[in-house]
């Protein structure tokens, strides 16, 4: 981790914000003060905040709209968003709306973002609809980049078909990741999923494997 503001951005399916839920645990589990941001506008499905309760229990300070997860879920960023720029001793993981939207709002706090460096991780699974090659994903990051206004740094892979995913599914659309790495110039930094599946992938890509545990429940599990 370069920075401690870590931004993880993709399209809508990619797995986002459970991946950011397991880089802000992880984070805590190292001994690390974390603050996480929901930063989903538009989408009241799969929000940082429905693991609340668990963010809390592990010590993890979440920031977000006082709507969010409810059913008056509205459009609007946290109004104590700004405090995160000033807590200098904690790392904070922000989770973004995976449209033009989202990202554009991201850009309203560019110049936050520029002034203490930021690492923006373009999470990626090439099983959902538009974004299987490396074309479509292209297009994707540089929505994304054009809306904010800030530029991706590296790359996760979170290939994943739930809970049918093996590590062949993580591998499958590794060629197409590898073009899109080469074309973003920017490295694929880890292969994410389940213990059981990242423990396959290619001796190669180990040092990539980025265990995750699910801490989102669907709708009808709650």
């Amino acid at each position: 981790m370069e920075h401690r503001i870590n931004i993880f951005s993709g399209h809508f399916g990619s797995g986002k914000t459970e991946v950011a839920l397991n880089f802000a645990i992880k984070q805590r589990e190292m001994g690390n003060r974390v603050v996480i941001v929901d930063f989903d506008i538009v989408n009241p499905y799969f929000r940082t905040n429905d693991a609340r309760g668990i963010l809390e229990e592990k010590g993890i300070r979440l920031i977000a709209n006082e709507y969010a997860s409810s059913n008056l879920d509205m459009p609007t960023v946290p109004l104590n968003l700004l405090s995160v720029f000033d807590d200098k001793d904690a790392v904070i993981v922000f989770d973004v709306g995976g449209d033009d939207d989202g990202a554009l709002a991201l850009g309203q706090y560019k110049h936050y973002f520029d002034a203490q460096g930021y690492d923006m991780h373009f999470v990626v699974n090439t099983k959902r609809p538009l974004t299987e090659t490396a074309e479509d994903l292209s297009e994707i990051a540089e929505r994304i980049e054009t809306a904010s206004r800030l530029k991706f740094t590296d790359i996760y892979n979170n290939t994943n078909l739930s809970d049918k995913t093996d590590s062949m599914t993580i591998m499958s659309g590794y060629a197409e990741i590898e073009k899109l790495s080469q074309k973003m110039k920017i490295d694929i930094v880890k292969n994410c999923g389940l213990r059981a599946a990242v423990d396959g992938i290619p001796n190669n890509l180990k040092e990539t494997k980025f265990e995750m545990n699910i801490y989102l429940k669907k709708p009808w599990e709650q």
